[in-house]
Order: C-alpha cells, then structure tokens, then sequence
C-alpha cells in the first residue's frame, strides 16, 4: 500500500478505497487509515492525497484544514461543501 500511496501525483486524490483494492484487498480501507497514520512521516506519504469515498476529507478541525491547504496549493478545488470532484482529480 505504501508504495501506491507514494505515487498519487500532485494535484490528484485517491480514496481509502481505492488504494486497498489496487493493493488486493478491497475490505482494507481502515488499514489504509491505519497506515497513512502510523507510516507518513517514515516514508514521506503523501497522506493528504487520500480522501474518502465521499470526496471529502475524513478529518476534522486543524488537520482537516492542512489537509484541505495542501490540496489546494497543489490546484485542487473544492466545491462550496468542501467535496473534492473525484472525476476530475482521482488519480487512476
């Protein structure tokens, strides 16, 4: 999964989903999570490139808005609720 993760390119999302089928195990989102919060800083993820199915950002408060600030200085919009249009930006 890191390794799926490490290629989401800027300016591009992928959801928790998404990288647990395209790691074999579609029932794997949660483990994502797990992943992206135990494993970011070790391996320099991209962690802010993952979303949920929704289009939206899983997390709340500060680190809802860095997540969102680092999107969008990588180029990707928001709609007025704060959905990202996942046919314009899913990577894959």
């Amino acid at each position: 999964m890191i390794d799926i993760v490490q290629k989401i390119p800027a300016g591009k999302v992928m959801t928790y989903g998404q990288i647990a089928r395209e790691a074999g195990n579609p029932r794997a989102a949660r483990q994502v999570a797990r992943l992206l919060h135990s494993l970011s800083d070790k391996y320099k993820l991209p962690w802010h490139r993952v979303i949920n199915s929704k289009g939206e950002i899983s997390l709340s408060g500060e680190r809802l808005e860095s997540q969102k600030g680092l999107l969008e200085q990588e180029g990707v919009q928001f709609s007025r609720s704060n959905k990202i249009n996942l046919t314009v930006y899913r990577h894959l």
